[in-house]
């Protein structure tokens, strides 16, 4: 082609001009009819035949004279794809917002068995990936729980209250667990993992307000009361605390409504549901459970253990007397309430802090990323070998790539940002069980990191919540780019000798290797060339020029016009590569065309390309991100970390900044939204609580006692060994939610009482006494509640359980050895002082101290 004179650039032009897919005018009179011509390129045979040279004497060369055709795919590849070993093309669905997965995905399936006919000979339609299952799963393991729990429930209430008053409660749980699951489908709230955490959390409180409420009504029955006055005593008894109780635990979970971001898409259906559940539930217990309670349960003539439950009068007799004790005794018997919340909060700086925690699924997923510059070629061949040791374990199902860009989303958090990157890799593979995907992670890393040094490779599990780059990132802010890639490198390489660290890379840094010609521009002026034109034929000889399209079917192939792969893959070559001069497509006298190797003109310098620059707020940074060892929680890392460059002595210039990024910035980000709400629940709180018994020595000591069942929980995530996450967080407002019903039922009844009001000891013991019953029956099924979820296992479930049933059985050492002394001391009514009688004067008196007075 350069002897004809001809660049790559007239070549397409030539193949355009020869191309009649072109409108030729009309035919107008009579008819009006369309006018083309002939020479529309629709076969191969028809590109070769495209004239690119002439003479006078009708000699011509075509353009199969001089080139070679094919039809190809794109070369070099953009992304490609491989599913179990085989190229493939893969399609990621997503459902519409409102969709049932589970029926969606079978009218799907019924879509892919139906249109197998259609796929042709040698290709196959494989679904690797289907959500549905693991929703349905993850329900049905929920679903079993939450039955476990409630059938738990009502046994321990047959033992306590009865047989009759385990069914009251048994009858009201499905009334409101229904009538809360209509009300998510009218607000549109979907029935997903949080949801029915959400339920789970709220099932402890639910079955709290419809124990004290059949309790009350029981109580009064067996004391002789009427039926129907038992009835209405009893919700006029408790309509107050129990309104109180259910409105200060719907404000303790408002903060997680008002959450803003994807943590608040994340958390926010929890405390919808608890909050949904919690009005059903007080709604239910002061109308369906105390009518069903005065219907059902013995009066004080009938009823045996069946229907009483247990009762064993020597233990009440030393409850009782224990309570009196502390009453009389109220400082020594808080100050040894006090141990355990004291300890909880001691033990909580020893908690290791999690943002979200990880997942128990039979998924992972890989990337490789590899030096810049590195050929999309080169990538698939590294995959290729890690493909092949992957599916080589027998605890894999399948294994699926993309290359050259992120995959299809298949886990809601991972975010698939990556494209037109050769040197880029995402698998995401499949195994037989999840403890294969356990065991696999940590094996891989390790492996693929001694086999590939030449790769950056990051082997992770998948963990919940909001999406985050990297687990620990350190940012450096400043302006000079130099200096920044100068820290960022100093920073990654010591995260990178850190033990908890597999890998570590830095955002900015060297850049991807360039080649640059540079031009001698004086000599290529004197041939008549600029730098525009020299770059213009390099890249049309390299790249490629489309012109025209070849028509297949219904669609067109652009045809790209190209100098052969030896020429593109060698430097040399290239520099010798010819460069035609203007005025080339005129013949010369000798009937040569003139043209100068690039390399007469032209010197190659390979040099590093500039980075991408990343600003905020107009200030450039540098993130430095490190991944982990598998099983190793971020906070951890993070303290290695900081400690680390206390301890190497790394400094920052003037003008420089340093952030912490990562799940450390996550976690801070989300607390920090959380606690932005707190002064107005805050005041909510103490505004209801204050309202509920019309004295703020009273509301004083349920804050109290709210902070300490706090602290209750603390210790038992400390004694089980759990970290603090969002899910623990979640459970100490359970907790908390719980223990204050308790003691708003204790207060109350304490306040109410005429005797144990005025300051009557043994009273306020008899009040204590009487409400033992339901609020150890409460806290027995609270905890047996969550029993199968902390025995399950797995890294969701146990601290969340954890933090709800070990606070709340805790609890009881505050509910009834430090909530009765505290009133004793503080809530007590003072009696007036009675004014002294004065005795009316005599009328001789009177004349005295008038003659005094004159």
């Amino acid at each position: 082609a350069t002897a004809l004179g001809l660049s790559a650039t007239e070549i397409s032009s030539r193949i355009r001009e020869a191309d009649g897919k072109v409108q030729s005018g009309r035919l107008q009179g009579d008819v009006d009819l369309t006018i083309g011509v002939s020479g529309e390129i629709e076969t191969l045979d028809r590109l070769r035949q495209v004239v690119l040279r002439e003479n006078d004497q009708g000699a011509a060369v075509r353009l199969g004279d001089v080139a070679t055709i094919e039809r190809t795919p794109l070369a070099p590849a953009e992304e490609l794809a491989v599913a179990n070993g085989k190229p493939a093309i893969l399609v990621g669905a997503l459902a519409q917002d409102g969709v049932q997965i589970d029926r969606w995905m079978t009218f799907l399936r019924d879509e892919l068995e139906t249109g197998q006919d259609a796929v042709p000979l040698g290709i196959e339609e494989t679904l690797l990936f289907d959500q549905s299952e693991y929703t349905l799963n993850r329900l049905a393991e929920v679903a079993t729980n939450m039955a476990i729990g409630v059938g738990l429930v009502v046994a321990v209430l047959f033992v306590t209250l009865g047989v009759r008053a385990a069914a009251i409660v048994a009858l009201v749980l499905p009334i409101v667990s229904l009538a809360t699951l209509a009300t998510m489908n009218m607000i549109g709230l979907p029935i997903h993992q949080m949801s029915v955490t959400g339920l789970i959390v709220a099932l402890g409180l639910l079955v709290d307000a419809a124990i004290v409420m059949t309790d009350e009504v029981r109580r009064r029955l067996q004391n002789g009361m009427e039926r129907s006055k038992a009835v209405g005593d009893a919700v006029s008894r408790l309509t107050a605390p129990l309104l109180a109780s259910t409105v200060t635990t719907a404000l303790a979970f408002t903060p997680m409504i008002l959450l803003p971001g994807p943590a608040g898409d994340f958390v926010g259906a929890i405390a919808i549901a608890v909050v949904l559940m919690l009005v059903w539930s007080l709604f239910v217990a002061l109308t369906v459970t105390p009518a069903l309670a005065g219907w059902l349960l013995p009066d004080a003539e009938r009823g045996t253990f069946l229907s009483r439950g247990i009762s064993i009068p020597f233990l009440g007799r030393i409850f009782e007397a224990s309570i009196r004790l502390a009453v009389n005794n109220p400082i020594r018997a808080m100050a040894v309430a006090l141990i355990l919340p004291v300890l909880g909060f001691a033990a909580f700086p020893t908690l290791t802090a999690q943002f979200f925690p990880g997942v128990d699924r039979n998924q992972f997923y890989l990337e490789i990323n590899m030096p810049a510059g590195t050929a999309i070629s080169e990538t698939v061949r590294i995959a290729a070998e890690m493909d092949a040791e992957i599916r080589s374990d027998d605890g894999t199902s399948s294994v699926y790539w993309s290359i050259g860009r992120s995959g299809p989303a298949f886990y809601y958090n991972i975010v698939g940002n990556r494209s037109q990157e050769p040197g880029y890799a995402q698998a995401m593979v499949t195994t037989v069980t999840d403890a294969d995907a356990a065991r696999m992670v940590p094996a891989l890393q390790a492996e693929f990191d001694r086999a590939f040094p030449q790769a950056q490779i990051i082997v992770r599990g998948l963990v919940q919540g909001p999406p985050v780059d990297a687990p620990v990132e350190v940012t450096i802010t400043g302006q000079d780019i130099s200096e920044l890639r100068r820290l960022g490198d100093q920073l990654r390489a010591l995260m990178a000798d850190l033990d908890m660290v597999t890998q570590a890379r830095a955002g900015v840094n060297g850049g991807a290797p360039q080649v640059r010609f540079e031009v001698d521009e004086t000599r290529a002026r004197l041939l008549g060339l600029d730098v525009t034109d020299v770059a213009a034929q390099i890249n049309a000889a390299l790249v490629g020029v489309t012109g025209g399209s070849l028509v297949e079917g219904t669609e067109q192939l652009p045809v790209r016009v190209r100098m052969g792969d030896g020429l593109r893959s060698d430097i040399q070559a290239i520099s010798d590569m010819p460069i035609l001069l203007p005025g080339a497509a005129q013949i010369s006298a000798s009937g040569d065309f003139p043209a100068v190797p690039l390399s007469a003109i032209a010197t190659p310098v390979v040099e590093p390309a500039e980075s991408v620059i990343t600003r905020t707020d107009g200030l450039r940074e540098n993130t430095v991100q490190a991944f982990l060892v598998p099983g190793v929680l971020p906070e951890e890392a993070l303290q290695d970390v900081l400690a680390a460059i206390d301890s190497t002595g790394f400094a920052l210039p003037a003008g420089y900044t340093l952030s912490l990024g990562g799940d450390s910035d996550a976690r801070s980000s989300t607390v920090g939204n959380l606690l932005a709400s707190v002064g107005l629940i805050v005041t909510l709180t103490i505004a209801t609580i204050v309202l509920t018994f019309n004295s703020f020595r009273l509301t004083a000591i349920a804050l109290v006692i709210c902070v300490l069942s706090a602290g209750l929980s603390m210790l038992s995530l400390a004694v089980m060994q759990f970290p603090f996450g969002i899910q623990a967080i979640i459970g100490v407002i359970g907790s908390i939610g719980v223990s204050i019903n308790a003691a708003i039922i204790i207060l109350t009844g304490l306040q109410q009482d005429p005797d144990a009001a005025t300051g009557d000891r043994s009273a306020m013991a008899r009040v204590v006494a009487g409400s033992s019953r339901h609020i150890v029956s409460t806290t027995i099924t609270t905890f047996g509640g969550f029993l199968p979820l902390i025995l399950e296992g797995g890294g969701f479930w146990p601290p969340f359980a954890v933090a709800i049933a070990g606070g709340v059985l805790l609890s009881t050492v505050i509910s009834f050895y430090f909530t009765p002394p505290a009133f004793a001391l503080f809530g007590v009514k003072r009696p007036k002082a009675k004014p002294e009688k004065v005795t009316p004067l005599a009328d001789d008196n009177l004349v005295q101290l008038a003659h005094a007075a004159e």
